[in-house]
Formats: structure tokens, sequence, C-alpha cells
């Protein structure tokens, strides 16, 4: 069996075809330039420096590109990383199966698929089943097959259908344990809230944002759908039922910084924003702990507001998130 990226331990050297997952051009504190590389394929992502870089190489190794890579794992401040050797684009002319650099979620989308409508069943305001039914059938190509972002969280194939369905879990498990929360309501939230990633991004293959989402986002593009689709099921626009699942989608992030144009004033919007955080970061934080060495922290994760995580020495559970 051919080893993958990640298979390689520290101190073995490799020859493998690759993609960047991003690139940027740098300056270290000597003035050298550099272009600090994310580099992935199936298996998953590691870091690298190419050095001596000039804005012609950041223009050849811009994210997205393949490239051929000779290098060897090495260790820094605690994390594996790439020691490049020497890296050149893959030509249009060589045939490359893009499959070998897509990472796939812990669930197969049939299964989350089977899931997820077992969850749109037991939605049982109409006017909510018949919206979400709705766009679940028009994007569910996208839906199970895209990331939820572009890196920070759920960055994988699936992984959009797979926050979801996390977030239908939790959601569960809090609306049994809090009756007054209105169950049918926080399901549809958490099925349709990040549903408009179908368009803002561009797919799980070195995911890029459209136009449409740098220009609109994901939580405008999402409330839009509804709008249409309730305009397509004579849904009234002033309904509540529709106003109410609108104010669901554009307040989930949950402060104006964060991006929401609007804070939840709905009990389910509150939940469906701290479900939504809870979910991205612990997905988050386990994929940063993933390649960290037992015994040590990983780095500062901006998107935790900077803050380092240990992984203890002997830890069973991320042992097994591991394989």
């Amino acid at each position: 069996m051919l080893k993958r990226l990640l298979d390689y331990n520290e101190g073995e050297e490799f020859d493998l075809i690759l993609m960047l997952k991003s690139s940027q051009l740098r300056q270290d504190k000597k003035g050298r330039h550099y272009l600090l590389l994310q580099l992935a394929d199936s298996s998953g992502t590691i870091r690298g420096n190419y050095w001596n870089a000039t804005q012609e190489d950041a223009s050849r190794f811009s994210a997205g590109t393949v490239v051929a890579l000779s290098g060897m794992i090495e260790e820094y401040r605690d994390h594996d990383q790439i020691k490049i050797f020497s890296m050149h684009p893959v030509g249009a002319d060589e045939k490359v199966d893009m499959s070998q650099f897509v990472q796939t979620g812990p669930e197969e989308p049939g299964d989350m698929k089977q899931e997820i409508q077992a969850f749109v069943d037991r939605i049982h305001n109409q006017t909510w089943s018949d919206l979400v039914t709705y766009l679940l059938k028009k994007w569910d190509k996208r839906f199970f097959a895209y990331p939820a972002g572009k890196s920070n969280h759920h960055a994988f194939k699936g992984g959009l259908a797979f926050h979801t369905l996390t977030m239908l879990r939790d959601a569960d498990g809090i609306s049994r344990n809090y009756p007054e929360v209105n169950q049918s309501l926080l399901f549809a939230g958490c099925i349709l809230h990040d549903m408009g990633k179908v368009l803002e991004l561009s797919g799980p293959v070195a995911t890029q944002y459209t136009t449409e989402g740098n220009l609109i986002g994901h939580l405008v593009l999402i409330d839009e759908q509804l709008v249409l689709a309730a305009h397509d099921l004579g849904i009234a626009p002033d309904s509540e039922d529709l106003l109410l699942l609108r104010h669901m989608v554009l307040s989930h992030h949950g402060r104006y910084e964060y991006g929401s144009p609007k804070l939840p004033a709905l009990l389910e919007a509150e939940l469906l924003h701290r479900i939504d955080d809870l979910d991205a970061a612990v997905n988050a934080i386990s994929n940063e702990l993933k390649g960290t060495k037992p015994g040590s922290f990983t780095p500062p994760m901006m998107a935790q507001d900077g803050k380092r995580y240990y992984r203890p020495k002997k830890d069973e559970n991320l042992d097994r998130f591991n394989k």
C-alpha cells in the first residue's frame, strides 16, 4: 500500500504529489522571503516553508496548485513540518487523480443523509418542514459533498453535512433537557444555518470563496434561498414562521463582529449560535491536537483567541480519533 503524507514519520524522506491548500508570501526577521505553505493529500495537511521565494514563486505556487515535492518530515516546535528539498508544479498535461487530495469525513454520506432525514421527520411545524425539505432537495449533491469551511473547521469533503449532523445531535440532547425549547425550530435552524456555503464555497477540492461568498456571505445567501423557497411554496412573506426561521439563520454567528446582521433574539437562535460555536471549536481544537505530539501544546489558535491546548501524554480518546 502506498504511503500518504501523514504516514511518514520524523526523519523520513519522500517524493509525493501534493496540493497546496494555502500559500502566503512572508518575510522573516532577517529579511528573507519565503512561502508559508499548507501541503495536503487525502491523509491530511502539514505545513512547510519554501525559502528564498520570489513574487514569481508566489504566483507559480498559489493555493490549489498541484506540486511534485521531494522532502522530509522534521520537527519544529513540537509539530511536524516538511523540509522541502525541491518542488515544481505538475504540468497540465500530466493526468492527476484529484480525489487523492481530498480529505473525507468520518461518516458515510448515505448514513448522514438518512440520519438528517430522521431529524427532518421530527420537525412538526409544516412551514419549517416544507422549507427544509425543499432546500435539502434543491442542494442535495452539494450539501453532502461540500466542506463546512475553507480551513477553520470541518474543512473536508462532506464536512458541511457532518457539521450539521453533529449539531443536530447536540440540539437533540439540549432540547430534551430543556422542554421549553421549540425543538422543531432548533432542528430546522441547525439544518439550514450553513447551507449558504453551497454557494459561498467552490467545492471540496482546493476550496476557495466564490464571488458570491466574498461579496455576500453564507448568512445572507441562505436567507435569500429561504425567501425564494417560500415564494415557490406559496408561503406568505410576512408569515411569522418564515420570519422566525430567517432570524435563526441570519443571527447564528451571534455577534455583529462575527458577521451577524442581527443578534439572536429567540431562545432557539441563542442556542443555535452556541451549538454552532461549540461544534466548530471541538472540531478545530481536536484537529490541531491531532498534529501535536503527546506532552506538548498546540500553537496559538487564532480562532480560539490565541489560546494553546495541551495534548496529554496518554489520551485514549484522542488516540482513537487519530486512527
